[in-house]
């Protein structure tokens, strides 16, 4: 991998300003355990170590359990999540692939069904901030490794990203 100057130094305008996403999506009553399994799920799609690391690490700090987490990229074939979580984990999936035919109104219907319109924009607007994080810290080159924590200053992102 080359070494390349973090976004957070070259741009952090740019940086704050998906910091202010974060902090919009926190204030909108997102439950956190439900936005760790977004954050995780996501980043496993997008394909985020660095993000994936630190997301569930922060889920078992919280009481997540190990199963929960191992199993977001298998959610369908098990029964240790709740109807609500397996509708926001198919709504992460389907934002998070949104090139690859959109979000069905089934999945949409189904969030707003079960969590109420509002949520499910707060769900969505979830998606959204990880994922740019995750296209950050992948451009960046940014490993899961307490240098690169370090580097970007993971204790003071861990409260956005």
């Amino acid at each position: 991998m080359s070494h390349r100057k973090p976004t957070s130094e070259l741009t952090p305008r740019a940086f704050t300003a998906v910091r202010e996403l974060e902090k919009y999506v926190a204030s909108t009553g997102l439950d956190k355990v439900h936005y760790k399994l977004i954050k995780i799920r996501a980043s496993q799609i997008n394909g985020c170590g660095f993000c994936l690391d630190m997301h569930a690490r922060a889920a078992r700090e919280m009481g997540v359990s190990e199963q929960r987490i191992y199993m977001l990229s298998a959610w369908r074939e098990a029964d240790i999540y709740s109807e609500e979580e397996k509708a926001i984990l198919a709504l992460t999936e389907q934002v998070t692939l949104i090139s690859q035919g959109g979000v069905s109104d089934a999945v949409y219907n189904r969030a707003v069904e079960l969590l109420g319109e509002e949520y499910t924009k707060a769900v969505v607007m979830g998606v959204v901030a990880i994922s740019a994080w995750n296209r950050i810290m992948i451009t960046d080159q940014v490993v899961a490794t307490a240098v690169a924590a370090t580097a970007v200053g993971v204790n003071a992102l861990e409260n956005y990203v």
